[in-house]
This record gives structure tokens, sequence and C-alpha cells, in this order.
């Protein structure tokens, strides 16, 4: 076996008075320094207590404050935005959403105006904006701010209709909630203000009552699609039916126009020729024999005027056309 010396060590030189007092020194100076300074962030105010009593609000910076625990500081988020919800949980955050796949029916599933149950998620969004009032004023502030948006959303579903809270009413119930969530917060002096108030998801409760709703739903949803589809084709027919009524009513307009002219005309020309006739009767009365004939034949081709003695009539006439001509007595 082989032998261990088990003699005891030396123990280390006592430090003397004056090296003791050096470590209390620096001791001392290393808590000072540490308690002495504090930092704010740019989206933060901190609340400073001397001995426990409130004494300022530091804005974002290196500050400085009493050390040894006379003076400490609480850091308040006044510049975020800050959330609760109610009837889920999200649980990742981002771009795709993951939410709790538990259900709070505690906290979303109300009764209406109607004596209908309705399943409400909501959720607000807030800021505090007197850090003094959100640390010192209300005990377990996160309670109280849940505790008062529930109590102000089931009064106001409360007072309507279930069709109306799913529906209409909706965008009322948000800004109506704002409102009276704000009056609260200020009455209890809690230090915050209420930014916003979105109704997430309004359903009734699952179940029959669910599917006869979707039903409904179904059917309104058809219902606007079939007076969408009719507006769109009386858009498309009305306009093409009073273009057309409008064409026709200009041509009407058109040929109306050109009768009058044209009558107007036929009467110029009637009361020259009467004017002719009164100084001229056979003259004028022979023209108007011929002119009768010119226009009576103007279209007829191969035909020959003879008169019914055959005065006008050459015997030669046959020769000239290999046809048969057609004669009119006169």
């Amino acid at each position: 076996m082989s032998e261990r010396d088990v003699t005891p060590g030396k123990f280390p030189r006592r430090l003397s008075p004056k090296a003791f007092g050096m470590v209390i020194l620096v001791v001392v100076a290393l808590i000072i320094i540490f308690t002495s300074f504090y930092t704010v962030d740019q989206k933060e105010e901190a609340v400073v207590l001397r001995l426990g009593k409130f004494n300022r609000i530091s804005g974002p910076g290196l500050h400085f404050k009493l050390p040894f625990g006379i003076e400490k500081n609480f850091n308040v988020p006044t510049q975020r935005i800050l959330k609760e919800e109610f009837g889920f949980r999200t649980e990742t955050p981002g771009v795709t959403t993951i939410y709790s796949s538990r259900d709070y029916p505690e906290e979303s599933v109300m009764l209406t105006g109607d004596l209908n149950i309705v399943d409400v998620e909501w959720i607000i969004q807030y800021r505090i904006t007197d850090p003094r009032a959100w640390l010192f004023h209300v005990e377990n502030q996160r309670k109280n701010i849940r505790d008062i948006s529930q109590s102000v959303i089931n009064l106001l579903v409360g007072d309507r209709t279930v069709l109306d809270v799913i529906g209409s009413e909706r965008a009322n119930i948000e800004n109506l909630g704002q409102q009276m969530m704000n009056q609260f917060f200020k009455k209890y002096d809690l230090g915050i203000r209420v930014t916003t108030v979105k109704l997430q998801n309004v359903v009734p409760p699952k179940g029959e009552v669910q599917n006869a709703f979707e039903d409904v739903n179904k059917a309104i949803q058809d219902r606007n699609r079939l007076i969408n589809e009719g507006k769109e084709a009386y858009n498309q027919s009305i306009p093409k039916a009073q273009g057309e009524a409008q064409r026709m009513i200009q041509q009407a307009e058109g040929y109306a126009t050109e009768r009058v002219n044209r009558a107007k005309g036929d009467v110029e020309r009637f009361l020259a020729v009467l004017k002719e006739y009164r100084k001229n009767p056979k003259v004028t009365r022979t023209r108007l024999y011929y002119e009768m004939f010119e226009n009576a034949f103007k279209d007829a081709k191969n035909v020959d005027l003879i008169d019914k003695n055959l005065k006008n009539f050459l015997p030669l006439k046959s020769l000239d056309s290999g046809s048969a001509t057609q004669g009119v007595q006169k």
C-alpha cells in the first residue's frame, strides 16, 4: 500500500485590520455603484419611491437614485399596447397565429336580450397612462381589467337580440364597450385607457342551435346573392332598353321632321303650280300631264307610248328589236 501524507496544511495568514478595512470599503463602494443607478427603456417610465413613499417619475434613460434601497424604482411600460383576450387564448403570435384549443365558456357564453345564448370572443387593447395610479391605486390590476371588461360586454349583449349581436350591432357594441370601459377605469383610477375593443368571433353555442343559425346565415347569403344577381341583370337590361327606347324616339322624331318638311315642300310646290296655273291653265295642265307620265314610267324598260289612232306609230318600229314591244294606248 502507498503511503499518504495526512499532515494538516498551513492556514492562510490572518488579514490585517487595514486589509480588512479595504475589503469592506470595496464591497461598500460596489454596493453603492450598483444600487445608485437605474435605466429606463424608451417605452417605459419609472416610478421612484423614497423609503416606501412616492417621490418622482423618471423618463427613459440612465438615472441616479439613493443607494442601499433608500430609493427604489419600478419601471412601467407606459408606451406599449397591452392586450387581454376573452373566450380564447393565443399560444404563439406571429404571421401564422396559433390559438389554444381550450374553450373558456365562463368568459364568452352570454344571454342576449331575447333570451338566446351566444358565444362571444373579444379582445381589448389598452395603454397605461398614469404609472403611479397603475402601481398603487388598485390591487391586482389585471383581474380588475378583466372583470370590468366582462361586465360591460355582458351588459351590451344583454340589451340586444341575438341576430343584432351576430350582425348589425357588432360595431356599435365595440364603440360603446370602449367608452364604458374607459369610464369605469377612470372612475376606479386604474391609470389606463382602452384604445380598442374588438369582437373576434360571435356565434351561437355549439350543437343544434349553431347548426340552425348556420342554416339561417346560409339562407341570408343565398338571398343576398340572388338580390345582387337581380340587380346586376337589372343594371344590364334597363340601360340597354333605355338606349333602345331613346334610339326609337330619335328615329320617330327624325321621321316626323322628314314628313313635316316633305309636306311643307309639297305645299310650297302646289302653291307654286297653282300660281302658274292661274296665269296659264292650259300650259300648266299639259305640263302636269307629261310630268305624271314621266313619274309613272320612269322605272319601266322597253315601253313605247302610242296614241290610240296610231298617229305617231312607225311601220318600221318592229324591225329595230327582236323582242316583242309592249304598247300603251294614249
